[in-house]
């Protein structure tokens, strides 16, 4: 019978990489792995596993150097910094690392690349994704305590209908299409994913929006 420890880790791995769940073969590049941890933060939380190849491989992890750039990507090249907790298995004769990421209560977080410039990603399926204005948006407004009262102008129906006419749409093709300045059109879209009335969606490397099934403009 497998030890408690490796029968856990060695369970994890037989999910394979998914929202919650992230293999890393070795930790190199803490600005990297800051994408990892902005993207686990801004959606629903997850974990590293640390020393397991794509394939599910353990590989073990290589030095505890890897656990301080961890530790740095969180605190240093996150913003604002992401608690994290690190926990160490032997499987198979090798350490494996189990970062666990929590949901942040503050999105979105940034993750700092090279240029000190400052990026948010989410998490999709088993991908890393640059977070678009649209989830900016709709992280704003989720800070917002105050109650809102929405507006159903004719710019807003004339924007579902478009959205009822066409099917799934980028953002860009919702703006040119409604003849509403992009970043008005970004500000609506996000108020009616917020109030149930559009659903976005990842496909092909591109966000798309659609009307929900049950919306009516």
């Amino acid at each position: 019978m497998l030890p408690t420890d490796e029968y856990y880790i060695l369970r994890l791995i037989d999910e394979g990489e998914h929202v919650h769940q992230d293999f890393k073969f070795e930790i190199s590049d803490a600005r990297k792995i800051a994408k990892s941890i902005s993207a686990f933060s801004n959606t629903e939380g997850g974990r590293l596993l640390v020393g397991v190849k794509d394939n599910g491989k353990i590989a073990g992890v290589r030095s505890e150097e890897e656990i301080y750039m961890i530790e740095a990507a969180a605190k240093m090249y996150c913003t604002p910094e992401v608690n994290i907790s690190n926990k160490i298995f032997k499987v198979q004769g090798k350490d494996i690392l189990e970062v666990t990421i929590e949901e942040s209560k503050n999105k979105p977080v940034y993750a700092i690349d090279m240029n000190n410039k400052a990026w948010a990603y989410v998490r999709i399926k088993d991908e890393n994704i640059l977070a678009d204005t649209v989830f900016l948006n709709r992280w704003k407004y989720n800070k917002q305590d105050e109650k809102v009262i929405v507006t159903y102008s004719d710019r807003e129906k004339h924007l579902l209908s478009i959205l009822e006419k066409y099917g799934e749409l980028t953002l860009n093709k919702c703006s040119k299409l409604s003849n509403i300045p992009r970043i008005t059109t970004s500000r609506l879209l996000a108020d009616f994913i917020r109030f149930g009335l559009v659903e976005q969606i990842f496909r092909e490397h591109t966000f798309f929006f659609k009307l929900k099934e049950d919306t009516t403009p």
